[in-house]
């Protein structure tokens, strides 16, 4: 895998051996890019289901002002620490070993807010309406969420959340949305 664009452009990174981890491809990656780019710089990351840190790592090279990355599994987390230090990205990145929930109870802790968040879970989890009510307090008021699933198989996500684009390369998919417009 590599940086695709931006201060890191075409650096290698790693991926977390074994089957546990399914990394965004590059082509997914480049073509995501290509859609939220005026929303990367100085953009504040969560990655949530991290694996590699790809996601965040991109948006790192391409920006972003910082990146926290989040993965239960010890590989992965491992992983994204030495992705982060090789590309130098160690003073603006932070990377969380814990569940999805614990992340975001410990960033709710300390008042962080984000304005993208990439969603990339095994695409068996289908439904991601709890974590997506947990993420709701950590969400600027035009903060852009970025789900990745199995192209046909969006996820569900709680009512606050709108979907704003959807698209499909080979069998991933991912789909954009935004917080719902309070009705008055």
């Amino acid at each position: 895998m590599r940086i695709i664009a931006g201060e890191a452009r075409s650096r290698q990174i790693d991926a977390p051996k074994g089957r546990d981890t399914r990394p965004t491809l590059d082509r997914v990656r480049e073509n995501l890019f290509n859609i939220i780019a005026r929303r990367v710089p100085d953009a504040r990351v969560l990655d949530l289901f991290a694996g590699s840190g790809a996601l965040a790592l991109e948006a790192l090279s391409r920006g972003a002002a910082f990146a926290v990355m989040a993965d239960h599994d010890r590989e992965a987390h491992r992983v994204e620490q030495a992705n982060t230090e090789r590309l130098g990205y160690g003073d603006r990145a932070e990377t969380l070993l814990c569940d999805w929930k614990r992340a975001l109870e410990t960033l709710a802790k300390r008042g962080m807010c984000f304005d993208l968040v990439f969603l990339d879970p095994p695409y068996a989890m289908g439904d991601l309406t709890a974590v997506t009510e947990a993420l709701l307090p950590l969400l600027d008021a035009d903060a852009l969420v970025v789900t990745e699933h199995q192209a046909g198989h969006p996820y569900t996500v709680c009512e606050a959340l709108a979907e704003t684009d959807t698209r499909r390369w080979g069998y991933a998919g991912i789909t954009l949305y935004k917080l719902r417009e309070a009705e008055t």
